[in-house]
């Protein structure tokens, strides 16, 4: 067990060392493309997450929440950009959570013409709506993206399950969320057909065993910044051909 507990964790230090070494090439690749000089902070663009509980800090802290954690990555801050982290507890497409919000009144209220990428993150909280009614929200969302920010990369990041054996209507979730990403022609990332966190759900999950701990916010940096990295590279290349 002992060993177990090492093993996972010494995983976790290796893929975040990863992500942040990736980072710093991706951020010095951007660097020597560019003659224009360090961008003005007006200038910067701008990553704006979308999402619910699993990206606020909630069982944690904001502060150890994985976008602050992307954000005060040096990798990261070598590429120029800003998080704006949009997302409240309880929110989904369809459902309603904290001060009213949804994942499509979180895109009107963060994303401008400044947003180089939207990542959405969930939501669980959506399971019980009605057959097609988170499809036909997300579509909304991601219409929406692209009418307030037309250059925007935008990134669907489906519910994750803890278990291999996920509810019939987590994974009715993702479908809808899949059908509505596909549609729009944004890139989906499905953890549960990947895996994420399911083999080390007791060490990166917390006490409520719904929350990620201090160790799982470190874990979705690590993913996350693999996501959102090579497509701020890109952007700032001007090369559109990326599609993973």
């Amino acid at each position: 067990m002992g060993r177990n507990h090492t093993r996972r964790r010494e995983l976790l230090r290796t893929t975040t060392a990863i992500a942040t070494a990736c980072l710093s090439v991706l951020a010095l690749l951007s660097a020597c493309s560019s003659d224009t000089g360090p961008r003005s902070a007006a200038a910067q663009p701008t990553v704006v997450i979308i999402g619910d509980s699993l990206s606020t800090g909630h069982g944690t802290s904001p502060d150890e929440a994985w976008p602050k954690l992307v954000e005060n990555d040096p990798g990261f801050q070598q590429l120029q950009a800003t998080i704006v982290n949009a997302a409240r507890d309880g929110s989904g497409y369809v459902s309603v959570g904290e001060d009213g919000s949804t994942f499509g009144s979180q895109v009107d209220t963060a994303v401008t013409d400044e947003t180089r990428l939207v990542l959405f993150f969930g939501s669980e909280n959506d399971m019980g709506t009605a057959a097609g009614e988170t499809e036909a929200a997300a579509t909304r969302a991601f219409a929406s993206v692209k009418s307030r920010a037309p250059q925007a990369d935008i990134v669907v990041v489906g519910p994750p399950s803890y278990t291999s054996t996920p509810e019939a209507e987590r994974l009715d979730i993702r479908d809808q969320d899949k059908a509505a990403a596909l549609k729009a022609g944004a890139h989906f990332v499905d953890p549960i057909d990947l895996g994420w966190i399911m083999d080390d759900a007791a060490e990166l999950i917390g006490p409520d065993g719904d929350h990620p701990s201090a160790a799982g916010q470190q874990y979705l940096q690590a993913k996350m910044e693999a996501l959102i990295g090579p497509r701020l590279q890109q952007a700032s290349t001007g090369n559109n051909q990326l599609t993973g």
